[in-house]
């Protein structure tokens, strides 16, 4: 609202950050990360940053990234683990419906457990289309619709309780049909459990081109 003061949620300033920092090293992602990251070349946005765990991943085939996340404290940490990198890293907090880079300037983008949370995931990926150069890929590790029946009628009826704390992730989103509606063509695609619990864990893995 024009002329109020924004009110700071104690809970999204100081609990959630470290939450999902802490829940998002867990050993089983962090194995769908070596997945994802070292596929990485050239110049990199990586779009829903948060605190930085895919920066170790990267190899010398990346020669810079682009860190975007909407969370000051997780770009915080973020910067921190950046100090730690051969590569340089720049930090741009906003999310990824209004991705603030020129018309084809990246080479790929990288996306880790973050459609579920966009507020707008297709508008999200329509700007990451935007931004990709034409040869330039969209590679990826999401969560989102199970197939079995059961557990995706408990991922809906858990949304109203997970979304709000867990910095609006949903459970339901069906990660293939969004990629595909924005323009894009998957190349590569791996879906199935994690070993988490399944209303969390269905993945989808693998890597998008332009259409």
């Amino acid at each position: 609202m024009s002329g109020a003061v924004a009110r700071v949620n104690p809970y999204e300033r100081w609990v959630l950050p470290f939450g999902l920092d802490l829940a998002m090293r867990h050993r089983e992602l962090t194995r769908y990360r070596t997945q994802v990251a070292p596929r990485a070349r050239g110049v990199v946005l990586e779009v829903g940053a948060g605190s930085g765990l895919n920066f170790a991943y990267y190899t010398a085939e990346t020669t810079r990234v682009l860190a975007l996340d909407p969370s000051p404290p997780l770009l915080r940490m973020a910067k921190r683990r950046a100090a730690k990198t051969a590569f340089p890293v720049e930090f741009i907090s906003v999310s990824g419906e209004r991705i603030p880079l020129p018309d084809r300037s990246v080479d790929n983008v990288v996306m880790t457990w973050t459609l579920c949370s966009i507020p707008d995931p297709e508008q999200a990926l329509r700007e990451i289309r935007r931004v990709l150069k034409p040869a330039g890929k969209l590679l990826f590790a999401e969560h989102g619709l199970a197939p079995d029946a059961r557990v995706a009628a408990w991922q809906r009826r858990l949304n109203g309780i997970w979304t709000p704390l867990a910095g609006g992730c949903r459970l339901d989103r069906r990660i293939d049909d969004l990629i595909r509606t924005a323009g894009f063509e998957l190349d590569d695609l791996r879906k199935g459990y994690a070993r988490l619990p399944r209303v969390l864990g269905y993945m989808y893995v693998g890597s998008a081109v332009p259409a």
